[in-house]
């Protein structure tokens, strides 16, 4: 199943293999223009599969990213994502905007910067 994946720490368990273990982030816009996105679920292991179910069974596209899953599962429920995500998040969300054929909002943005 596609998902966010993160490792455990080898150490904490004795034994040779590294276990793999589901994390799973949402996101969601920002009702009002010019605001981050924000987190609106996370979870590892069983809510990680749980989130995935939703997010498929809804049609929403999941896009792989265990770095970025792993800063956003530090965010607290409904809190805009940090600073320090807004580039990987808008990478995803065009990615999003182009699979679910809509127009990208990011071109929008770039395009009234350079009306300028």
């Amino acid at each position: 199943m596609p998902g966010f994946f993160e490792k455990d720490d080898p150490k904490a368990r004795n034994t040779g293999k590294i276990p793999r273990r589901m994390t799973a982030v949402a996101l969601q816009e920002s009702a009002k223009k010019g605001y981050a996105p924000r987190v609106t679920a996370a979870g590892r292991g069983s809510i990680a599969e749980k989130i995935l179910e939703i997010a498929f069974a809804h049609g929403i596209r999941v896009r792989e990213d265990a770095a970025l899953a792993e800063m956003l599962t530090k965010v607290e429920i409904d809190s805009p994502i940090p600073s320090e995500a807004f580039m990987a998040v808008a990478e995803i969300l065009a990615y999003v905007y182009r699979a679910n054929g809509r127009p990208n909002p990011f071109d929008m943005l770039i395009k009234d910067d350079q009306a300028l």
